[in-house]
C-alpha cells in the first residue's frame, strides 16, 4: 500500500480538528415558525400547494398549531392570538422582503400548481453570464402573509468570500426518524 505524504494543508485541518473552540456542532435548517389567522388554511396551503406532508405534534403543547415537514425542512403553524402580529396580505411581492426560500427541482411544474390553485406570484430569472449559470425564482405568499420564495438554486455555484469558516455540507443524519408504521395515517 502506497502510503500518502502529509502537507502542510493537511497538518493544519488535522490539528485544528481537536480544538473545542473551533469545532461548531453540524447545524442545519431544523424548522420555520409561521404565526397563522387560521391553522387549518395554513396547513391546506401547506399540504396542497407545496407538498408539506402534516405530522403530529407533541401533546404537551396547549394551544392550536400544526407541525408540517417535507423535504428535510419542517413548518410549524401557530395560531395568532392578535392579527396585528400578521404580515399585511395586501402587500406587494417584492423579491428583496423578508422570505424563506426552497429549493425546487421542477419549476414549471410548480408554476402551474400555482396558477392551479389561484396563487399569486412573481417570477424572476437571473442569469449569471460569468459562470454562465441561470436561476429561476418564484415568489408567492401564503394565506398569512409570509413571502415565499422557490427556486432551482443548486445551479448557483457557492463561493466564500471572505468567511473565516469553510462551508460545511449537511449530512443526512439531520433528518429526523420517520415512523410509517404508527402515525395515524399507517395503513
Amino acid at each position: 500500500m502506497e502510503k500518502k505524504e502529509e502537507t502542510n494543508n493537511d497538518k493544519e485541518e488535522r490539528d485544528n480538528e481537536g480544538k473545542a473552540e473551533d469545532r461548531i456542532p453540524q447545524m442545519a435548517l431544523n424548522h420555520v415558525s409561521r404565526l397563522c389567522r387560521d391553522v387549518k388554511e395554513s396547513i391546506d396551503f401547506y399540504s396542497k400547494v407545496l407538498g408539506l406532508v402534516l405530522i403530529e405534534r407533541p401533546p404537551a403543547f396547549e394551544f392550536d398549531g400544526a407541525w408540517l415537514f417535507n423535504y428535510g425542512v419542517g413548518v410549524h403553524l401557530i395560531q395568532a392570538k392578535d392579527e396585528d402580529s400578521l404580515p399585511r396580505t395586501d402587500r406587494g411581492l417584492d423579491p428583496r422582503d423578508n422570505h424563506i426560500s426552497f429549493q425546487c427541482e421542477d419549476m414549471e411544474a410548480l408554476e402551474q400548481r400555482l396558477k392551479q390553485f389561484n396563487v399569486k406570484y412573481t417570477k424572476r430569472t437571473i442569469d449569471d453570464d460569468k459562470n454562465g449559470t441561470k436561476i429561476e425564482q418564484l415568489f408567492f405568499c401564503d394565506p398569512d402573509g409570509y413571502m415565499i420564495e422557490m427556486c432551482n438554486c443548486e445551479n448557483l455555484k457557492l463561493v466564500p468570500a471572505g468567511s473565516l469558516g469553510n462551508i460545511k455540507l449537511p449530512c443526512d443524519r439531520h433528518n429526523p426518524p420517520v415512523d410509517l408504521e404508527n402515525g395515524r395515517h399507517a395503513k
